[in-house]
């Protein structure tokens, strides 16, 4: 499902109810995203039953909001929820908010989502990535004009 317009995304992200809701920010041209947009083509079968995803058209002047909200700098990005409530893990990285970049295999971005399932029915709004270190794409963060 692509969505393009701030009123999609809210009711996607509203009306999804006991599933993780992945969202993943881009543009169909880059390709990161296209490559993290084959990960999760392959992956809709195996998470079906505890997950949906959406793909947020970050072009759309509709959406910036969003954009903004999240700080969506780097693409790809996807941000997780469950029952409206935005999901963060612990990746070792410094921002719990998002995952940035692709995953690397099909069964990484499996178990990215069913531990944020497991979190959320649990009742928690942060998890621990189960993702050995060197699976965890890094970045460096670059503050302009501090």
């Amino acid at each position: 499902m692509r969505l393009t317009k701030k009123k999609e995304v809210d009711s996607v992200i509203r009306d999804t109810i006991d599933k993780v809701l992945v969202l993943r920010f881009g543009k169909a041209s880059d390709l990161v995203c296209l490559q993290l947009d084959d990960i999760l083509e392959k992956s809709v079968r195996e998470v079906s039953k505890f997950a949906s995803m959406a793909l947020v058209d970050i072009e759309s002047e509709d959406v910036q909001v969003y954009v903004k909200y999240f700080d969506i700098t780097l693409l790809s990005s996807t941000i997780f929820f469950f029952n409206a409530h935005h999901m963060k893990m612990d990746s070792g990285t410094a921002d719990h908010t998002k995952w940035i970049g692709a995953f690397q295999r099909k069964q990484d971005f499996i178990d990215v989502v069913e531990a944020i399932y497991r979190g959320a029915m649990k009742g928690k709004l942060i998890v621990t990535c189960p993702l050995p270190p060197e699976r965890i794409p890094r970045f460096q963060l670059i503050f302009k004009d501090v």
